[in-house]
């Protein structure tokens, strides 16, 4: 034996009694003995600390990182020595018998440890550890591989014939003919070997499709980075407990070890999985010195601070001052995002009533940018997952993530909804509802023997516009006989209740405001110039700084905000019905109004929700069903959240008067129409 093998042995018994590997191998090796069932292949998950490892015997940690296959070689002989010495499990005869899985906990954040596909010559050949990180952007189901297979010599005299000194195991990178084929000899009598299939050890494999995180700015359609880079998506594979291990769409850090899977005349560079760690977004700690001015300078009135904060926002795109409701609700839709599996989000989805497209679209382009996960749907693409046969030639179904899974987290802008067919919009509406989307996989087409239905959670926010001069030619405008309702029946009534909020921007396109024109002048002649201070003061960096720290806040309802929505929800559902129809406020709109009241918390930097918040949701969603249906007995003006131009510290102070009063008029129409809001009604 050689020298720096047999102390190799030694460093690894000490580091597994150390470390605890030890007695997680003894507890291990109990289960199997207390089946007392004999086993071709007894596996066996150690997991590896690289620096305690590296300071126990820097060769041995060096051996592991750079010859992870070998290395689980010098593991297999100490774990077979042990099990024999401790009589741990009383069937295991060979030693080719154990299967040992190197899991690293990290690797040192050196360049040389990570994957780079851009690089070349890339040597995917070395068989190492790598580490990597992307977003899962398609999936296939999980299907079932070889994991080791026993084979007896057929030589009737050969000593081989028996026993468990021929095994086959899976091997990184190694295709199932590589574990199991029959084309194998006796190393003593040359005579063919052939498969036991009492012993064969099934195992699950799913293949995932990953891609840098880069590649989202790519589908954003408006970025402020110049920079060209080359991406590719690469493919990983996920064997037994890590199947099922990752969710379409997020975030993740791999440890694996790169290797090349021939299918026909195409090579493919995958990589083998050892650990899977989902990367956990982080909000900055922080936010500008002239943000934290300003909201200091405001303190004396809850409707300031995000007064001003939508009258300055997206200065680059439109001038101060003009389309004030439209951006506060983007501001609102923006902070009400969250990528955070474990946590019950809040949604808000936007649709646009626009007669000027090519605004809405460069506004709701450049707001999309100021998340990580602001993803523009291409038209000719699909919105929501869709399967497809597995690309490595496994036949097998595999997900693709498409546009919504992409923007998790995030905003998915799909543009002009009048531009889609009625089958898409119906699609559109049912995942609005349920904020799921269920795709059927025919068991028949794909492979497998029974049908399958997979339901995948949707978690991202949905912008969309209507454009009213394209959609009057389409069909005919109905003439309404209610005060402030619009004609909007070539989208279905449940869809336009799908969305949180519906908003009419303020400027038809034939009446463009002066402040407007001048702008989209001067941006014409000039796109980077910077044409307002405040652009200089609030960059657009320090905006996505703001609402990542905005969106990570977490807030709780008031007892006075509580009671004001739930006044208003009972004494809308009143006011707003039909003796046909019934009420025409769905239970969705309680939701609204709180998602709306949390945002408006969250914009303004504070974590209680206090009947001002309350307030500006209301406003919003009033304003909202006044298109859809017309005025209320409250009576809401459609500039009510904006009714002055914020010019200076009257106009302020004017604006803060007239919402004290819509309060005072909320106040005498919840108790006009919702008199005893405590009472829990049948219907309710």
């Amino acid at each position: 034996m050689h020298p720096e093998i047999q102390k190799m042995r030694e460093i690894v018994l000490i580091y597994l009694d150390r470390s605890g590997g030890l007695q997680k191998f003894v507890h291990d090796c109990k289960k199997y003995n207390d089946s007392k069932q004999s086993y071709a292949v007894y596996r066996f998950i150690i997991s590896i600390n690289p620096s305690d490892l590296a300071e126990l015997d820097a060769t041995l940690g060096n051996y592991i990182l750079h010859y992870p296959i070998q290395a689980a070689q010098v593991f297999q002989s100490v774990c077979f020595v042990a099990i024999k010495t401790l009589s741990l499990i009383e069937q295991l005869q060979t030693e080719a018998q154990i299967s040992i899985m190197l899991k690293p906990t990290h690797l040192p954040p050196l360049p040389s440890y990570i994957l780079n596909l851009s690089a070349f010559p890339f040597d995917y050949t070395s068989q190492r550890f790598y580490g990597s990180e992307g977003i899962v952007i398609a999936m296939g189901t999980v299907t079932k591989y070889s994991q080791g297979a026993r084979f007896l010599c057929t030589g009737e005299t050969c000593p081989f014939s028996e026993g468990f000194r021929y095994i086959r195991v899976h091997l990184p990178g190694a295709t199932e003919s590589a574990t199991v084929r029959n084309d194998f000899v006796c190393s003593l009598c040359f005579s063919p070997l052939q498969e036991d299939m009492k012993f064969r050890v099934l195992g699950d494999k799913q293949i995932v499709e990953m891609i840098d995180a880069k590649a989202l700015s790519a589908l954003k359609g408006y970025s402020n980075n110049k920079s060209h880079f080359r991406i590719q998506t690469f493919t990983v594979f996920l064997r037994d407990e890590l199947a099922n291990r990752m969710t379409m769409g997020n975030h993740y850090k791999i440890i694996g070890i790169p290797a090349c899977v021939q299918n026909g005349s195409q090579a493919t560079v995958c990589i083998e999985v050892s650990s899977v760690q989902q990367c956990e977004p982080n909000g900055p700690a922080f936010i500008s010195d002239n943000f934290k001015h300003l909201l200091s300078l405001t303190s004396s009135s809850c409707w300031r601070f995000t007064g001003i904060l939508a009258n300055i926002f997206a200065s680059q795109v439109v001038p101060p001052g003009t389309y004030n409701i439209l951006k506060l609700t983007i501001l609102l839709s923006l902070v009400l995002t969250c990528e955070k599996d474990n946590e019950i989000a809040d949604y808000l989805d936007l649709l646009i009533v626009t007669s000027d497209t090519v605004i809405i679209d460069r506004l709701l382009s450049y707001s999309m940018c100021l998340l990580p996960r602001g993803i523009r749907h291409p038209f000719a693409s699909e919105i929501f997952p869709v399967v497809s046969k597995d690309k490595h030639g496994t036949g097998s179904a595999s997900i693709q993530a498409c546009s919504a899974l992409l923007a998790k987290g995030g905003i998915c802008y799909i543009g002009d909804l009048s531009s889609y067919k009625k089958d898409k919009l119906e699609f559109l509406q049912s995942v609005l509802e349920s904020r799921t989307t269920t795709i059927f996989i025919p068991g028949k087409k794909y492979g497998e023997e029974a049908d399958q239905q997979v339901t995948i959670p949707v978690q991202t926010n949905f912008w969309s516009y209507i454009d009213v001069d394209a959609s009057s030619k389409k069909h005919i405008q109905k003439d309404s006989s209610l005060i402030g309702q619009m004609d909007l029946s070539l989208i279905s009534p449940s869809l336009l209740d799908g969305f949180g909020l519906l908003i009419y921007n303020e400027f038809p396109s034939c009446q463009l405001s002066f402040p407007l024109v001048h702008h989209i002048l001067k941006k014409a002649i000039n796109p980077e110039a910077m044409l307002y201070r405040v652009s200089q003061q609030f960059r657009t960096q320090d905006y996505e700084e703001f609402i990542l720290f905005a969106k990570n806040l977490h807030v709780e309802l008031s007892s006075e905000a509580e009671n004001l929505i739930q006044g208003y929800y009972l004494a809308s559902r009143r006011v707003r019905r039909d003796a046909i129809h019934g009420s025409k406020l769905t239970a969705s709109a309680l939701k609204i109004l709180i998602s709306l009241s949390k945002a408006h918390t969250k914009l303004s930097l504070r974590k209680k929700v206090l009947k001002e918040d309350a307030l500006i949701a209301i406003l919003l969603l009033e304003s909202s069903l006044t298109l859809k249906h017309g005025k209320s007995a409250l009576c809401v003006a459609p500039n009510a959240v904006f009714p002055f131009d914020l010019n200076d510290e009257s106009s302020l102070q004017e604006r803060d008067i007239y919402l004290m009063q819509c309060h005072h008029q909320l106040l005498n129409f919840i108790g006009a129409y919702s008199p005893g809001i405590h009472v829990t009604t049948n219907e309710e």
